[in-house]
């Protein structure tokens, strides 16, 4: 086993299950233990940046986009590893100024999200971060914020895909996951 799928396999098993959340029959896969193990969040950013800059080393990331809740707790220190910019995808009514603003179904409710418009620059190239992908709706709204303002999406970063509800055929670009499930 390699170092990278030792790691891995280490941070699945640091995700925790919560059964009927955030409604009844879902279960909630929390990867806030991550983040409370220095270790392992280093490596999760140190392997998230390895990847990134393999991929795209002679194509120029210009900025990480993190979607509310969790991709906005790791994105900020994987942008500056990159050393590129961050930019947050948040709930409506949490950013000021100008807005590029999605409403999508989510679950059993809607959710509205939304960026600053100025925050990204026409033409840049962005990837777009979260924790897990499991129906892909977050994503893809964030994902039509980026092209609102005339960027390109890279690639879709998570740590955990949760295969089974095929979330990525709902994405315009290609995937990257650390864990798949």
């Amino acid at each position: 086993m390699s170092a990278s799928e030792s790691y891995a396999k280490e941070m699945k098993t640091a995700f925790r299950q919560f059964a009927d959340f955030p409604i009844k029959g879902e279960q909630f896969e929390d990867f806030l233990p991550i983040i409370g193990n220095p270790k392992l969040f280093q490596t999760l950013i140190d392997m998230f940046k390895a990847h990134l800059e393999e991929k795209f080393g002679e194509e120029k990331i210009d900025f990480i986009a993190g979607i509310e809740a969790r991709g906005l707790l790791f994105g900020p220190s994987l942008a500056f590893a990159l050393g590129v910019g961050f930019v947050p995808i948040r709930r409506s009514g949490k950013l000021p100024g100008e807005c590029a603003t999605i409403t999508f179904t989510k679950l059993d409710h809607e959710e509205t999200f939304e960026m600053q418009v100025e925050a990204i620059p026409f033409d840049s190239n962005v990837v777009i971060v979260d924790d897990v992908l499991a129906t892909g709706g977050s994503a893809s709204a964030a994902g039509d914020l980026i092209k609102q303002v005339g960027a390109h999406i890279l690639e879709y970063d998570f740590v955990l895909t949760l295969d089974s509800l095929h979330g990525e055929e709902k994405l315009s670009a290609p995937i990257f996951s650390m864990i798949h499930s």
